[in-house]
């Protein structure tokens, strides 16, 4: 029952918990909270939402006058960056040098030539070579206080950012109610701050591979292509990309979601799971993980 809508969220009560629903990111997200505690639902809600806002507002390429919109837009010259972005950078290198070079940051500039609106308009090769120069984490330079790349690459931080930001809710909710129970849930992509009272279980419903999956504790990430591919001649191409390449990852599963202790690892490890390619599965056994992977 909704009980209280506001400009930015709405608030439910339930049977045992509260939930607080909003948009953001390009996807509908919600917090559940375990408590019958009306004012603190509310006020962890306040926290949430304006944090989630904030990261978005920070780190969406599709803003203007923000900070990612500076760094890909100072055409060659050096941009100042602050703690956060330092450490975003940082991880994002991590997994570049964990993936071989596969997960990369400055790819997304490949998006010029692909529209995957699972129609079968793929683009032609001379397209992919004009933006592969534009392509590659190795090019970009940053310390912890300023990042340059060359004239007209971009990175672009949909590929960590909401996953980041799971986890930054989590932080703060955690910080602020560390009795209580909180699921954070941005677009599918889930981290829980502790165990609920007796230990009951959330239950997440995953679309992608058409299950409910009980969480106490952790993250949950899914990556996959099931509403963003290309389909030609029978052939399906997927939204992931090689950046060596331009073209979509071959043999990769439709859909990986994997558990981890945090939201950022989780979705790191499902978005490498991808990149494998018809290796993903083992891959994902060797990182020691729970996880589910969908083929078509």
């Amino acid at each position: 029952m909704a009980i209280r809508a506001l400009k930015n969220y709405e608030l439910s009560r339930h049977n045992s918990y509260f939930s607080a629903k909003f948009h953001a990111m390009a996807s509908p997200c919600e917090l559940l909270f375990d408590t019958r505690d009306q004012s603190l639902a509310e006020w962890l809600s306040e926290k949430g939402v304006a944090e989630v806002q904030r990261i978005e507002e920070k780190f969406s390429r599709y803003a203007k006058n923000n900070l990612c919109f500076a760094i890909n837009n100072a055409d060659g010259a050096p941009v100042e960056i602050d703690d956060e972005c330092y450490r975003l950078l940082s991880f994002a290198q991590t997994c570049y040098e964990l993936s071989e070079g596969m997960f990369d940051l400055t790819s997304g500039v490949l998006r010029r030539a692909w529209k995957f609106d699972c129609s079968d308009r793929l683009p032609q090769q001379h397209q992919i070579d004009d933006l592969l120069p534009l392509v590659g984490w190795e090019k970009v330079r940053f310390t912890d206080r300023h990042i340059q790349m060359q004239p007209g690459m971009e990175v672009d931080f949909g590929g960590i950012g909401k996953e980041y930001a799971v986890s930054s809710v989590s932080d703060i909710c955690l910080h602020h109610a560390p009795n209580v129970s909180v699921l954070v849930n941005l677009g599918g992509d889930i981290q829980v701050t502790k165990p609920r009272e007796r230990n009951l279980p959330w239950r997440v419903g995953i679309e992608n591979h058409k299950q409910v999956i009980p969480i106490i504790q952790g993250a949950l990430a899914t990556s996959g292509d099931a509403k963003r591919y290309l389909l030609k001649n029978g052939k399906r191409y997927g939204h992931i990309l090689n950046p060596k390449t331009g073209w979509p990852i071959r043999n990769a599963p439709s859909s990986v979601t994997t558990h981890a202790p945090l939201c950022v690892q989780a979705g790191c490890l499902a978005t490498l799971a991808l990149l494998s390619g018809k290796e993903a599965e083992q891959f994902l056994k060797n990182q020691d993980v729970k996880y589910w992977c969908t083929r078509t």
